[in-house]
């Protein structure tokens, strides 16, 4: 009587979160997390349970293998669910189906050849060999996909290897006790099925809580970042620096400031589209030329500001020099134009700064470097002097 209220309590568990899971889908837009596939899984577990307490007993019938091919399923649709949810593509349809068809041959075949005690052992030790599998894999994921969420998924880990234990252990009993073994009153049974609501408990909301924490980490990078270019905007860019700065070891860093020469004509000429085409188009050279670990931003307008993290006063040159002949040399492409545009920059590389605090200082020394190369000529790249002072504003 305990194990079947347990069991039909799980099975409210299940498909409740199996529906959350499909409403929560449905809200989110592009990208949807692996919710749909986590609602798939909730609900065919839930499912092979309302099979589990209306089939009766154990023994060959169409419930009885019908329950298990689903049960086989849920870590294969959980996969594809996890998958997605770290941004990876994964096919759900055509898998699972083939892995059913698999599942259900393979119980047919064994059934025929050995009977159900061999059936049911084969399915508690393929159980506990697939949800090893997944707690190797949720490892991988921990130690390759989500770095900011080694704590979170080495409990996932851990309960998911513990489900496989729980298998191996029943599909021992199987083996030695034949089908008694998993009547449902069997106190084995019964902590089985207690572990598997306090892992529904744990997982489903747990779940959730990641969904909402990425979709929270989201919303932050969307807000430290400019949403033409996808470059830092100035909020991002100081984040990054707070985040350099705060490592003892961190060294001092070099602000460059890039403007585009003559971008008004540009817009005047051809349009705000082309403007904000060649503006995007400068954002992918930035992205192509810069180091990994440097910073880069649209601070506003056709102004650009990069930060160089851990290198010298001439690499900072090398650097701006780099992007200024990058910027020359890349022609931006437009629609319903034979010939492609081609602009230029002026750069100015500030001194070195070691604090979040020498920020402002540096963009003042950037922006009087670059003012110089304006009247110099543009198309240029000028450093900083010591002793600088305030430049009038720019044209």
């Amino acid at each position: 009587m305990m194990a079947t209220l347990i069991v039909g309590m799980l099975c409210v568990h299940l498909l409740c979160f199996a529906v959350m899971f499909w409403l929560i889908s449905t809200r989110l837009q592009g990208d949807k997390l692996g919710m749909s596939a986590f609602a798939v899984g909730n609900a065919l577990l839930g499912l092979a349970y309302v099979l589990q307490l209306l089939g009766g007993p154990p023994g060959w019938n169409a419930a009885s293998v019908l329950n298990h091919t689903l049960t086989l399923s849920v870590p294969l649709v959980y996969g594809v669910g996890g998958l997605r949810f770290f941004g990876r593509a994964a096919p759900l349809l055509r898998p699972l189906l083939a892995w059913a068809l698999a599942c259900t041959a393979a119980q047919a075949l064994v059934q025929w050849l050995a009977g159900s005690v061999a059936r049911y052992a084969m399915l508690s030790f393929v159980s506990a060999l697939v949800f090893f599998a997944m707690s190797v894999a949720v490892v991988h994921a921990m130690r390759e996909l989500a770095k900011d969420l080694r704590v979170e998924m080495a409990l996932f880990a851990l309960l998911i290897g513990g489900l496989g234990v729980l298998n191996a252990i029943k599909g021992v009993l199987v083996v030695r006790d034949g089908l008694q073994a998993l009547d449902m009153g069997q106190r084995f049974q019964i902590g089985f099925y207690i572990y598997m609501s306090f892992l529904a408990t744990v997982l489903a909301p747990s779940t959730i809580w990641l969904v909402l924490r990425r979709l929270t980490d989201a919303l932050r990078d969307a807000a430290g970042r400019d949403p033409l270019t996808q470059l830092l905007n100035r909020r991002g860019l100081l984040a990054g620096l707070q985040g350099h700065f705060s490592s003892r070891a961190a060294a001092p860093a070099r602000l460059l400031m890039l403007d585009l020469d003559h971008f008004k004509h540009i817009n005047d000429a051809h349009g705000h589209q082309v403007g904000d085409r060649v503006l995007s188009h400068v954002a992918e050279v930035l992205r192509q030329t810069l180091r990994g670990g440097d910073l880069a931003s649209r601070t506003g307008g056709e102004e650009f500001v990069v930060v160089c993290l851990d290198g010298d006063d001439e690499g900072a040159m090398r650097l701006a020099e780099r992007l200024r002949s990058a910027i020359e040399q890349q022609a931006v492409r437009v629609p319903g134009t034979h010939e492609p545009l081609r602009c230029t920059a002026t750069l100015g590389v500030s001194l070195a700064f070691d604090g979040v605090g020498g920020f402002d200082a540096a963009l003042r020394e950037a922006d009087a470097a670059l003012y110089r190369g304006k009247a110099a000529g543009r198309n240029r790249v000028e450093r900083a002097r010591t002793g600088w002072q305030n430049a009038p504003p720019r044209s």
